[in-house]
C-alpha cells in the first residue's frame, strides 16, 4: 500500500480567526511589495508634471506665507515670540505629514479595489506603503524647515534648539500611527457610506484649526479657556507644541500630555485594526 505523502507549502491563505492577527511575518516576507509600491505612489503622483518633486518645497513655501499674511500680519495672532514664517513652517511640516497619511489611507479600500480584488497580499501592506511614501515628503520639507532655522540662527535671531528635538523619530511614529489608525477606520465604513470620502479632505481642514498649527496653545487656554479642552484633548496637540518646543524652544511640553498622545495613539490604531482586519474579508462585495 502506497505510504501517503503530506503536502507541504509555502503559503496557506486562510481566513483570520484572530481579531489582532496583524500577519506581521508574512507582511514583512513581501517587504519587496511595499518598496514597490512606494516606489509607486512616488512615480505616478508626479509624473508628467513640471516641477515634479519640487512641490515637495512650494506647497510649505506658499502655505507659509499665506499664513504668515493672514493670520499673522491681518489677525495678529501670536506666535510665542518667535519669527512668523518659523513658527508656521513648524507647524505646517508636522501637520501635513499626519494629514497625509490620514487623507490618503483613509481611500485605501476604494482606490485599490480592483488590485484587492484579484491577486492575495496581506492588505496592511498597502495603508504601509502609504505611510512610508510620505516619509520621503516629510523628508524634504523637514530638510527645507532646518534650513530656515539655519538662517534665522545666521541673522542674529535667537533659535533655541534643545534635547527635546531628540523626540523626533517618536513624534514621527505618533503621526503615523495616529493617521494609519484614524484613516483605516475612515476607509473601513466608506466601503459602505461613500459620502464619508467626500467629508474626510474637509474634516481634517476643521481638524487642522483645532490643532495649534496656527496659533501656540498658550493663546486659546488664554482667550478661550472654556472651548480650549478641545484642542488640549486632540492627540495632534501634544506632538504639534513638543516638535515646535524641541526645534524652535518655544510652546508647551509635558510628559504628562505626551503619555496621554500615545495612549490615545494607541487605541485609535489598535481600533482602526481590528475594524480593517474585519471589512478586508468582505469589503469587495461592497465596494
Amino acid at each position: 500500500m502506497p505510504q501517503q505523502i503530506k503536502e507541504q507549502w509555502d503559503i496557506e491563505i486562510s481566513p483570520s480567526t484572530r481579531m489582532l492577527d496583524l500577519k506581521l511575518k508574512e507582511t514583512w516576507k513581501h517587504r519587496d511589495l511595499l518598496m514597490l509600491l512606494v516606489k509607486r505612489d512616488f512615480i505616478s503622483f508626479y509624473k508628467q508634471t513640471i516641477l515634479g518633486p519640487l512641490w515637495f518645497f512650494i506647497q510649505p513655501i506658499f502655505t507659509t506665507l499665506i499664513f504668515t499674511f493672514v493670520f499673522g500680519n491681518l489677525a495678529g495672532i501670536s506666535t510665542d515670540g518667535l519669527p512668523q514664517p518659523l513658527f508656521y513652517m513648524a507647524g505646517i511640516t508636522a501637520w501635513n505629514y499626519f494629514a497625509d497619511c490620514l487623507n490618503k489611507t483613509s481611500t485605501v479600500f476604494k482606490d485599490n479595489a480592483s488590485i484587492f480584488g484579484k491577486v492575495y497580499f496581506p492588505r496592511l501592506i498597502m495603508p504601509l506603503s502609504i505611510v512610508c511614501s510620505n516619509l520621503i515628503r516629510f523628508g524634504v520639507q523637514m530638510l527645507l524647515f532646518l534650513l530656515i532655522i539655519a538662517y534665522y540662527f545666521i541673522s542674529g535671531t535667537p533659535v533655541r534648539l534643545n534635547c527635546y528635538a531628540l523626540l523626533l523619530p517618536f513624534n514621527l511614529l505618533l503621526m503615523a500611527s495616529l493617521g494609519l489608525g484614524m484613516g483605516m477606520i475612515i476607509s473601513a465604513m466608506t466601503t459602505r457610506y461613500r459620502d464619508l470620502a467626500f467629508l474626510v479632505t474637509f474634516g481634517v481642514q476643521l481638524l487642522m484649526y483645532a490643532t495649534p498649527v496656527i496659533y501656540p496653545l498658550s493663546v486659546a487656554l488664554h482667550k478661550y479657556p472654556d472651548y480650549a479642552w478641545i484642542i488640549s484633548y486632540n492627540p495632534m496637540t501634544p506632538i504639534i507644541e513638543s516638535f515646535r518646543y524641541g526645534f524652535l524652544g518655544a510652546g508647551s511640553f509635558s510628559w504628562a500630555s505626551i503619555g496621554y498622545c500615545t495612549i490615545a495613539t494607541i487605541t485609535i490604531t489598535s481600533t482602526g485594526i481590528i475594524i480593517f482586519n474585519r471589512v478586508e474579508k468582505t469589503f469587495v462585495d461592497t465596494v
